[in-house]
């Protein structure tokens, strides 16, 4: 009941919070869980699928727990450093990644559509652009391939990116404009998908 009650009021408190409470008593950080573990599970599924993206959430909260003095309470929410540990742990299943890519490539242009004419004409349009979509991914560097990602499925800001990753804005920018450019290239129509964000 006590839980319940605390509940509303820890939506107000600040992740570094719990960081710091972590030291005197460990469940605290699991709040960190509570809160993050969802978006970041989305995020590593569209990289890597269901199975291994639960694998490397798992392995992401245990790499904070024990980094968390690493952790600057002065940002409050925990979710891009959060962000930037999941990357690094993907960063250990490139192969897979890649593979997953090329592999909704070809299936997702190779898949039977049937039903009435408006659901064909959606499912087609779809396809179009998941099958090419998979198959330019595929082709980016990993570092590119990491903040386009971030930006577009993640949400997060170009700030928060560059938090996430440790590397400069003006590399996440360089990183995103080349990732856009190859984007364009392999696959014209998707032009405004990769110009989606702008800071």
């Amino acid at each position: 009941m006590d839980q319940i009650r605390d509940r509303p009021m820890n939506a107000l408190v600040e992740d570094a919070h719990f960081v710091r409470a972590s030291d005197r008593d460990p469940e605290a950080f699991a709040e960190l869980y509570d809160r993050h573990a969802e978006a970041l599970y989305r995020y590593a599924a569209r990289r890597l699928g269901p199975q291994p993206a639960e694998d490397v959430v798992a392995e992401t909260f245990l790499a904070a727990y024990r980094g968390r003095r690493r952790f600057d309470q002065s940002r409050g929410t925990a979710l891009p450093w959060l962000y930037g540990i999941l990357t690094n742990q993907v960063a250990q299943h490139r192969r897979s990644e890649r593979a997953r890519y090329r592999i909704l490539a070809r299936t997702l242009q190779e898949q039977p559509v049937e039903g009435p004419a408006d659901q064909v004409a959606a499912m087609v349009a779809a396809q179009a652009v998941r099958g090419p979509l998979a198959a330019a991914l595929a082709q980016l560097s990993t570092r590119d391939r990491d903040v386009l990602l971030l930006i577009a499925w993640s949400g997060l800001s170009y700030a928060e990116v560059a938090n996430a990753l440790a590397i400069p804005i003006g590399t996440v920018r360089s990183r995103l404009s080349r990732a856009r450019r190859t984007i364009r290239g392999s696959f014209p129509e998707l032009a405004t998908y990769a110009d989606a964000e702008e800071a």
